[in-house]
């Protein structure tokens, strides 16, 4: 009797040392599995270069806004414009642009674009294969004019490729084109405002239709006919350079 019990217990043993063996060995099957992460999908950048050239006689244009959005856009014609647009138009401030709540990335030229001059600014993005494009400045010798790009789309533009556009004249409609000294920011009326809130004017973007200067009979005009200018007013280039 003591003989059986003890190859009981003996294959007793061997019985719970193979399932303890089994679940070790099951343990080291799994460990693996739980130590694999999965691979990050890795961060594309889009760099653009956005070069702005002032086509005009004798208007500068203020610190250039350039965004980058997917949706909306910085104007509509017929339509309104935002107060921040009318910041730009009116004052040359592009600050309230910059942080519109659609725009995801935005920059800032360093200064004004004299006549003949122009001006660099890169821009970069992530991850945005749909991405849309404003650009915005005012001539400053007006009292609410600006020209500039609107939502224009940047998709299938690749590294190396450029695109350039000629960009007309817009009257924001919110200040009256009186051109009477003290109502323009620019060097042609010196002291002269920026922004003011009031607006006693059509109220809805359009062309603008050009000055009217002392030459042309409007005698309480500070503009001369050098201030004048034509369509197109600035050449605006695009190159993603990354």
């Amino acid at each position: 009797m003591l003989s059986n019990l003890g190859i009981k217990k003996s294959r007793l043993a061997l019985g719970m040392i193979s399932v303890l063996a089994l679940a070790a060995c099951g343990s080291d099957n799994d460990s693996p599995s739980s130590d694999v992460e999965p691979t990050p999908t890795p961060t594309v950048t889009s760099v653009y270069q956005v070069t702005v050239t002032n086509l005009t006689n004798a208007q500068p244009f203020s610190p250039v806004a350039v965004i980058l959005h997917s949706e909306d856009k910085l104007w509509e014609i017929g339509s309104p414009a935002s107060e921040e647009l009318e910041y730009v138009s009116e004052g040359g401030d592009n600050n309230f642009v910059l942080g519109l709540p659609f725009v995801e990335v935005g920059e800032s030229g360093v200064g004004l674009i004299l006549p003949g001059a122009s001006e660099s600014i890169e821009i970069a993005i992530d991850d945005n294969d749909s991405a849309l494009i404003s650009v915005a400045t005012m001539l400053v010798n007006t009292n609410d004019a600006f020209t500039g790009l609107n939502a224009v789309s940047l998709a299938g533009l690749e590294v190396g490729e450029s695109m350039s556009f000629r960009a007309g004249t817009y009257d924001s409609g919110t200040e009256a084109n009186s051109e009477a000294a003290g109502t323009m920011p620019g060097p042609a009326d010196p002291g002269g405002e920026g922004f003011n809130a009031l607006r006693d004017d059509v109220d809805f973007v359009s062309m603008h239709p050009g000055i009217v200067s002392q030459q042309d009979g409007l005698s309480t005009s500070v503009l001369t006919k050098q201030h004048g200018f034509d369509n197109p007013t600035a050449k605006i280039s695009i190159s993603r350079v990354e």
